[in-house]
């Protein structure tokens, strides 16, 4: 399965972003171990280095592991356009992050359960596969059961507005993934360039 089940402070705090949840943590003392530990100095990464803690950063915010991260970017270079754009509006059309960004679930791990365990519909079916991908005009619903289960809807929390490639209605508890987002609107910190620049080497 496609996901990290660690602790995910460790990983804020080895980007120092808070990509996993609560970033409370990453004002603390950051010096390396030891008596002599703020008088040393870190070694500065080196370009591949740089490459792959980018890719890094994507595969742990998006919840993909390395083949299926590998499979998207390849499909991303198939199509037109540039590539490192691509990989992260494909990324950002996986169901599991358009329940998210719809505001059905709290987090991607919480929308990751909500589809893997059967409570969502698109198109009037039901998909238990988190990284099905979307195409704009797809309608996302909850099974018709699932929305007597006040446990789920009440985890709803409406989409937030800056989100313009996707809408909810709170109301009839139905979503509509409207179109491929643009980079500049997609919030996450991710230089997608260097993540071309490695899988080109």
């Amino acid at each position: 399965m496609a996901r990290y089940t660690g602790p995910k402070t460790k990983i804020s705090r080895i980007f120092g972003e808070p990509i996993l949840g609560n970033g409370k943590w990453l004002n603390k003392n950051s010096n390396p171990p030891g008596q002599h530990g703020a008088a040393r100095k870190r070694k500065s990464l080196g370009e591949y280095a740089l490459q792959l803690r980018e890719k890094q950063k994507a595969k742990y915010t998006y919840g993909v592991l390395e083949r299926q991260f590998r499979r998207t970017f390849e499909e991303a270079a198939r199509r037109k356009g540039v590539t490192g754009e691509n990989l992260i509006k494909l990324l950002e059309a996986r169901l599991d992050n358009t329940v998210f960004r719809m505001g059905i679930a709290p987090s991607r791990p919480a929308a990751r359960q909500l589809v893997s365990h059967k409570h969502i519909m698109v198109n009037g079916e039901v998909v238990n596969v988190p990284s099905f991908q979307l195409k704009p005009g797809d309608i996302v619903t909850f099974k018709p059961a699932s929305t007597e289960k006040s446990g789920l809807t009440s985890q709803v929390r409406g989409k937030n507005i800056k989100y313009n490639w996707v809408d909810f209605n709170e109301t009839e508890m139905t979503g509509t993934f409207i179109a491929y987002p643009e980079r500049e609107s997609v919030p996450e910190n991710i230089k997608e360039q260097l993540i071309v620049e490695l899988y080109s080497k």
